[in-house]
């Protein structure tokens, strides 16, 4: 398995980290649904993979099931008080590098951490191994964002509270 280094961490000029090191593991097996005829898993699956690295992430830095997280906004386990509202992390950008093939029934080692933290966005780079060689680099950028309280169908970024960001470091 390839290793991860930690990322440095930067901070802007307010004090705030941009950067952080806590990292998400996590192993699956590729299963035939994942690939395509010839064994080999579809491009398009890494997308719903680096979905599971980012969930993961936010579960392990905020101690909440990902499945709870968008209705845990003002939760006392979750230090957006601020918030007060559900919050989400859409999906703005997403890129990857495919370095290597990756199979039916090989076990896939995952890693996702923050690269950089923004006022309202940040970046998720994951790492994906397979049989201790690095098979595909991703990246996405999300948002911080609530929905509006007098319209649930209109979504608005804010800044991402400290506190959330300090629960990131390792």
């Amino acid at each position: 398995m390839a290793s991860v280094q930690p990322l440095w961490r930067l901070c802007d000029p307010a004090g705030i980290p941009n950067m952080a090191n806590l990292v998400s593991r996590r192993q699956f097996s590729i299963e035939w649904a994942h690939c395509d005829p010839a064994g080999i898993v579809f491009n398009s699956r890494f997308y719903e993979f680096f979905d599971w690295g980012t969930w993961t992430l936010f579960a392990a830095a905020l101690g909440v099931a990902p499945a709870e997280l968008a209705a845990a906004g003002g939760n006392d386990s979750i230090p957006v008080a601020e918030v007060g509202a559900p919050f989400l992390i859409p999906l703005v950008e997403v890129d990857a590098e495919f370095l290597a093939a990756v199979r039916f029934g090989d076990v896939v080692e995952m890693t996702s951490q923050i690269r950089e933290f923004r006022r309202s966005s940040f970046e998720v780079e994951h790492r994906l191994s397979a049989g201790g060689e690095l098979a595909v680099i991703g990246h996405e950028k999300r948002v911080f964002v609530i929905r509006d309280r007098t319209d649930p169908s209109i979504i608005k970024s804010l800044p991402i509270p400290i506190e959330v960001i300090k629960r990131f470091e390792a």
